[in-house]
This record gives C-alpha cells, structure tokens and sequence, in this order.
C-alpha cells in the first residue's frame, strides 16, 4: 500500500499539478490538506475520472481536507465526533484494506503568545484521545498529514532562530511527542534517522532554492505496521512545478 500526504495550498490551484502527480506515481491512498474551498465547489469528477474514490469536507478559502482512494473505503467519517465541534475541516478518516488512515490539518499556532497556539496544544490533546478510542481496539492506524511541528532541531534549517516559533516550539513538540509515544512511529525517521529532508518551503526570500525548510509534513503507523514500511520519499517535483504549493508531497510504501 503506497500512502501519501500533500498539503496542497488549494486543490483548485494545484490541480493539474496533482493529477499529473497521481498519473505518475499511483497512489493507493492520498491525504491532503488546506484544500480550501466549499464542499460544492470541490473538484471531485476530476479525481473520480483519475479512479478515485474522494471524501472530503471544507470551507471557504481556509484548511480543508480530503481523502482519496483507489480501492472504496468501508468506513469515513468526518471530524472528531458528530456535532457542531467536530472540527471536520480539519480532520477525516477513512477505513481501506482493514487500516484506518486518518488525515489531520493540525492548527498552525500563529504566535505562540496568542489564544489560537493554546487552541493548537488543546487540539493535540484532543487528538490522543481521539487515537486511543481506536487503539484499545487494537486497529491499526496510519497517520498523516501537516502536522504543523517540526519534532527535533534535524527537521527545521534554523532551530536556533526558531524556538518561538510556533512550530517548533517546545510545548508544541512535547504535545506531539506526548501524541505520537506509545502509540506511533514516525516512518521517515525510523527509515533515515540522520537524513536532513523539509517538506515545507516559505515562498519568500528564496527558501526552497536556499533549502531553508521544515519537515512538518508526516506519516506515522502503528508499531506493527510501522516494521512492514519498506521506504518514504520526500518527492520535492511537486515543489519545483510552476505555481506549486509551499509544501511539496511525502509518501510511504507499506508491504500489506
């Protein structure tokens, strides 16, 4: 099974880029994130005439998110749990082949003194005990998406000049750390613990040319599926294509 994850910075936008992605490298499952747009407005036939079976829910102009799939899911639900705090816009899972993969668009933060990185920390809070209700079913679970933290210093270009960001801030880190121990392991790590490979790039002062990234875009399994995936590749084309995302596509190969 080949999983991958994608914040496109609108699905509207990065479009003909996406389909060309997908043609070419055949995904069984792909997660994506700020999609920003209204649910009637999302390009669904278009991922349907690729062979996709799409799930998504969003709103206008901000987050977003959708799933897509070759084989159809037997289980998708939207959000946290049914109600007006579901947070569906932001989050989504689908159940394939007896895995549950879950796309999440963690909150970015803003400033790590403002009211939405409190909302930020909460919602990883949030979050483990969302997985758990599942864990102590013993599922087995892959997570992904943007993530919104670079977990070490190895994942961001200046750690020294960024420990108030946001995303890198350590209250940010231990409520992701807090998350991911005991129940997931962070496959492009365990893979490449020593690689130095971002997935976001600023567009401003020439970031991506300069290489002054973050990795913040993740895949995490369960420890028993986490030994079964055989490799990860940060893919940067997507990066490189004219009118690209910040972010540019992870994906993993899992032998199921």
């Amino acid at each position: 099974m080949k999983v991958a994850t994608f914040n496109c910075n609108s699905v509207r936008k990065r479009l003909p880029n996406l389909l060309e992605w997908l043609e070419e490298n055949q995904p069984d499952v792909v997660a994506l994130q700020e999609t920003k747009v209204q649910d009637p407005d999302f390009p669904k036939q278009a991922f349907i005439d690729a062979g996709y079976f799409v799930h998504f829910r969003g709103m206008k102009s901000y987050n977003g998110v959708a799933i897509l799939s070759l084989k159809k899911p037997t289980e998708v639900i939207h959000g946290f749990e049914p109600g007006p705090d579901s947070e569906d816009f932001r989050i989504i899972q689908i159940l394939v082949e007896g895995i549950r993969i879950v796309n999440t668009y963690v909150p970015q933060g803003s400033d790590i003194e403002s009211d939405k990185y409190q909302y930020k920390l909460r919602w990883y809070q949030r979050l483990q005990k969302y997985f758990d209700q599942y864990l102590d079913e013993k599922e087995e679970i892959i997570w992904l998406g943007d993530l919104n933290v670079a977990p070490e210093p190895i994942d961001v270009a200046n750690p020294e000049k960024n420990m108030d960001d946001p995303c890198f801030h350590i209250d940010a880190r231990k409520a992701y750390r807090k998350t991911v121990e005991g129940r997931f392991i962070d496959v492009f790590r365990n893979l490449y613990p020593d690689r130095v490979q971002y997935t976001f790039w600023d567009y401003f002062r020439g970031a991506y040319n300069r290489n002054r990234g973050w990795r913040i875009d993740h895949i995490l399994a369960t420890p028993a599926l986490a030994k079964k995936c055989k490799e990860v590749v940060v893919d940067t084309k997507p990066r490189e294509k004219e009118s690209p995302s910040d972010h540019t596509v992870v994906w993993a190969q899992f032998k199921i």
